[in-house]
């Protein structure tokens, strides 16, 4: 199609409007058409009530003597508000004392927020020894193990790693000490072909999750998806494997999209607040798209970085790429079994910079932190994109405004 008017990528907490030039042939390429769930309090009831694999919450809770909530970090979307309280008000009812419901924050290695996971904390973690495939540490919060009963509630969406968010992964790597943490994020998984967005077959991290999860017992889900306007359009409850995978089934279709070409003139965002707050999480957008970038071409992403770069780890790790170069940085973390904490997100901005050029559209970051990223730092969006099909000699520019919470891959047929 010819270029529209305008195009507004996602962007903070409004958007931005492109204005591309009047030759431009644009592939807008967004999600499939997710419908909102009209009322989102009776679907978490029915949900609750009518689980996938298991018995109904308000069973599973007769005779417990304690539970345990996992609910993911402020980095995610997750519409917490509408099934908290049922959940909570079901298991009172149903006899477990208010005071033995923990509600725990699942936030990995991300920053402290309320009442939270602490990774870093030997103590806080039961040592459950090792997996049988890839002998990866299994240390988990116990508070979570030690429960009654054992359930994790998150948003499923395509996880740039693990395939899908969700599910199993609020338990590790969520509630997981930092070894296990460290060994998921290690070059021997993250340089898999396999570990890649919206895939779950013979996907290493994916896997090694299943393990763990087996291997505690017991352990159960809600899982949610939410549309354009972060509104509920799909939620269930039940075992955790079983209910990730009908979650997985049910949105697959809607957020991977085929392309029929590869750009090269691709624009894209961070998918907007909350997950374009920094710089850490805006590498998510840059790896999404890889598939349809053409070799050589421009990947150019808007990102707000409101809150500015990301933790002195991941600052630390850029500061390394930027001294020894892309090559000589990946052969630092080929030879270790636990990486450094978050040098992988700048493991990963790798892969898109070995496909093309990337170019940074933003208002929070400031100069030094600028010349960390390794990327190309722009202040005109519509200009960076003339310059680029100019350059490219091609019309043709793919603008995806959801960034990661789209999959777009390169479909010959």
């Amino acid at each position: 199609m010819s270029a529209p008017e305008s195009i507004g990528l996602l962007y903070g907490r409004s958007q931005l409007k492109l204005r591309l030039p009047a030759d431009a042939e644009v592939t807008l390429i967004g999600k499939g058409k997710l419908e909102k769930i009209a009322d989102p309090q009776a679907a978490v009831r029915r949900a609750l009530s009518k689980p996938i694999g298991s018995p109904a919450l308000a069973e599973l809770a007769r005779g417990r003597k304690s539970a345990c909530i996992l609910i993911c970090d402020i980095t995610r979307p997750v519409p917490n508000r509408l099934f908290l309280r049922p959940m909570i008000e079901t298991l009172v009812a149903s006899g477990v004392a208010l005071d033995r419901i923990v509600i725990l924050v699942a936030t990995g290695l991300h920053r402290p927020n309320v009442e939270n996971h602490d990774a870093r904390n030997d103590a806080d973690h039961v040592d459950l020894g090792v997996t049988a495939t890839r002998g990866t540490p299994v240390k988990l919060d116990r508070t979570f193990v030690e429960a009654d009963l054992r359930i994790a509630t998150g948003l499923v969406e395509p996880h740039f790693m693990a395939g899908w968010s969700g599910g199993r992964k609020v338990v590790a790597p969520g509630v997981a000490h930092h070894e296990t943490i460290r060994t998921f994020h290690s070059a021997r998984f993250m340089e898999d072909p396999l570990a890649v967005q919206c895939n779950l077959i013979g996907n290493p991290l994916h896997e090694e999750q299943l393990e763990i999860v087996r291997g505690l017992g017991d352990v159960y889900a809600l899982n949610t998806i939410i549309d354009d306007d972060r509104d509920l359009a799909y939620v269930n409850f039940g075992e955790i494997l079983a209910s990730h995978a009908a979650a997985v089934k049910f949105v697959d279709g809607a957020i991977r999209v085929p392309a029929a070409r590869r750009f090269k003139t691709v624009v894209t965002s961070s998918a907007g607040y909350p997950l374009d707050k920094t710089y850490y999480q805006t590498i998510k957008g840059m790896v999404t798209p890889m598939d349809i970038l053409a070799p050589g071409g421009a990947l150019i992403i808007a990102s707000a970085c409101s809150e500015g770069f990301g933790s002195k780890e991941f600052r630390a790790a850029q500061r390394r790429l930027i001294e020894l170069g892309p090559d000589r940085f990946l052969a630092t973390l080929t030879a270790k079994s636990l990486a450094d904490v978050d040098e992988w997100q700048t493991e990963m901005q790798l892969k898109p910079m070995r496909v093309g050029r990337i170019s940074l559209y933003t208002s929070g970051l400031s100069d030094e932190e600028r010349a960390l990223t390794g990327v190309e730092m722009v202040a005109d969006l519509d200009e960076t994109i003339a310059r680029s099909i100019a350059s490219a000699g091609d019309p043709h520019v793919a603008v995806i405004p959801e960034g990661p919470y789209v999959v777009p891959f390169y479909d010959a047929a």
